[in-house]
């Protein structure tokens, strides 16, 4: 069994970022992105199809912020924004990964942001995941670095139009969706 995922790394040359960059959009995070990433995940997937009697895995692109520089520097010029990053999770392998947000951020705004992750994988049928990290005492401005394959990343802002605590505080789960209504 084969998995041939895109996993990037922080060493330049490495990046499923600069991927894109190279396909045609002049930052990440501009209009296109979400299609070029859409099609390298689907060319990934065939290639692996092609290429091998059995393949597993996810098998297709990761963009975890911090682990890719490209992405990383994306966040730090504004280009890149949580709400693009979430957009670019319903076609990418896995969800919101390794994601640096402000330290002050409270456990329900995370809990909601989680929860809008969940939801996509639900209705998309798909794997997510969310590796957001609130990193103490950094805010927007500031970076992080954890080294080695954890790479770094600015800390990314958080657009709080207002509370997520009278959902978040409903508790529950997010129901499987009824397949047969399919627009």
């Amino acid at each position: 069994m084969v998995d041939l995922s895109l996993a990037p790394t922080p060493t330049v040359g490495d990046s499923v970022g600069e991927i894109l960059t190279i396909l045609g959009v002049d930052a990440i995070g501009a209009p296109g992105s979400t299609a070029i990433l859409a099609m390298l995940n689907d060319a990934v997937k065939k290639g692996g199809i092609f290429a091998s009697k059995t393949v597993g895995g996810l098998s297709g692109a990761f963009f975890p912020v911090m682990e890719d520089a490209v992405l990383a520097e994306a966040v730090g010029n504004g280009d890149l924004c949580l709400e693009k990053l979430e957009v670019m999770t319903c076609v990418c392998s896995v969800g919101l990964d390794m994601v640096a947000i402000p330290g002050s951020v409270d456990g329900d705004t995370i809990a909601a942001i989680i929860a809008d992750e969940m939801a996509l994988g639900m209705v998309n049928n798909k794997t997510t995941a969310a590796r957001i990290i609130p990193v103490p005492g950094k805010e927007v401005g500031d970076s992080v670095s954890f080294g080695g394959l954890f790479g770094a990343s600015p800390i990314m802002p958080i657009r709080n139009v207002g509370k997520s605590s009278r959902f978040i505080k409903w508790g529950g789960r997010i129901p499987a969706p009824i397949h047969s209504f399919k627009n």
